[in-house]
């Protein structure tokens, strides 16, 4: 099943918060083999999911694609898998960790580094495309990176809080 694009919770925001919610419905949207998608912030915090009403799934089994079923599960892992690549690459004196990817049988994780610490992190099918994965979650970055500000991060945070 397809992730959700992100639906009423981003109604009411600056144009700016609109607009990166637009870039995450159309990387959802527009590549196949997604099956959630989640920003999150230097702290660890949701700030973007493409499945924003089922934050509270995590505690039925069996619902939802991604992670358990739930965004919060997602964002869990990519801040968990990002602080330990980020760790990994400190101690290797290896630079800033720019993309990690975990595969699976039954699907692949994607975490990529977008700006001040915040992460985006893409959960696939198995047979996914991982290079037009790859692609878009760049072109996501690149356009998202810039605009990424403090002030934004909470307005994000105020509304993921206010959509569960």
């Amino acid at each position: 099943m397809k992730a959700q694009a992100p639906t009423a919770y981003g109604q009411g925001l600056s144009s700016q918060a609109r607009n990166l919610h637009w870039l995450l419905t159309n990387l959802v949207d527009e590549v196949p083999g997604i099956h959630s998608v989640a920003v999150v912030s230097s702290d660890g915090l949701l700030l973007l999911s493409s499945d924003p009403g089922r934050a509270e799934a995590a505690a039925r089994p069996g619902e939802g694609d991604g992670p358990r079923g739930s965004s919060a599960d997602l964002a869990t892992i990519v801040s968990g898998l990002g602080s330990l690549t980020q760790g990994a690459a400190k101690l290797i004196d290896a630079g800033a960790v720019k993309q990690t990817m975990v595969t699976m049988d039954e699907g692949s994780l994607f975490v990529m580094s977008i700006s001040d610490g915040s992460l985006l992190g893409v959960h696939t099918t198995p047979d996914c495309d991982m290079s037009v994965i790859a692609y878009h979650m760049a072109l996501f970055v690149g356009r998202a990176g810039h605009v990424l500000t403090p002030e934004l991060r909470t307005e994000l945070r105020k509304s993921m809080e206010n959509a569960q």
